[in-house]
């Protein structure tokens, strides 16, 4: 849903995803708006359809499937990617001294990561964590989702639209405000670096149940598309 989005031409308009057209390229911009539409309402039935209140882990069952519903209804409202969205758009074409570093902090914050925040929560409380380990896990895919958004903006100006699937140096293009563009190409490398490395430390009283969190985080900023 959020990528079909991202991509319409009142938004990034873009003509390229993963190395092919668009949806709105495809199938015109009316039939990509109703698409985004109906994969989101389809999370919301897929998730209470699919989850079995006798598997979820932990006291108070049917309340642990509320909160996840809730925060993923969250995840993508005002508080959430559209939020992040239209602070994205507003930014978009401000001079470079006008949008800082906390700026872009805050629309990925509220875009990325807030949906990674919502995927790692929702396993964690399905699985019976408690709320000190549900946080633990907010923060770690919080810093993973600025993470990706410091290694996507390196790899916008880096790489080639074949490599990325899309197309390269459209931030340059219209202007946008980027992690590369305010810190520079070596200081936005030290950033997902160090985005990273306080990722895994958020899982630091976990042992190797954990590694496959370690081994995303890491994958997140040596990834080449």
């Amino acid at each position: 849903m959020s990528l079909i989005h991202d991509d319409l031409p009142s938004m990034d308009d873009d003509d390229l995803r993963r190395g092919k057209p668009t949806c709105h390229i495809v199938y015109g911009e009316d039939v990509a708006i109703l698409a985004g539409d109906s994969l989101l309402s389809s999370s919301f039935e897929y998730c209470i359809k699919n989850t079995r209140i006798d598997a979820i882990s932990g006291d108070n069952k049917p309340e642990r499937l509320l909160n996840v519903v809730s925060r993923l209804g969250a995840s993508v409202g005002n508080i959430g990617l559209a939020g992040g969205q239209v602070m994205d758009l507003e930014c978009e074409g401000k001079p470079s001294g006008e949008v800082g570093i906390e700026d872009l902090r805050w629309i990925h914050l509220h875009k990325t990561a807030a949906l990674l925040k919502v995927a790692c929560a929702s396993g964690a409380i399905l699985g019976g964590a408690s709320e000190e380990e549900v946080e633990k896990v907010e923060m770690f895919a919080e810093k993973i989702g600025l993470a990706f958004q410091v290694a996507d903006d390196i790899l916008d100006c880096t790489a080639s639209s074949e490599e990325l699937g899309k197309t390269a140096g459209k931030d340059e293009a219209v202007d946008k405000a980027t992690y590369v563009r305010l810190l520079g190409l070596e200081g936005a490398k030290e950033e997902a670096q160090r985005l990273t490395d306080e990722a895994k430390e958020c899982l630091s009283g976990w042992g190797e149940e954990a590694d496959g969190l370690r081994a995303i985080a890491d994958f997140i900023i040596s990834r080449s598309n």
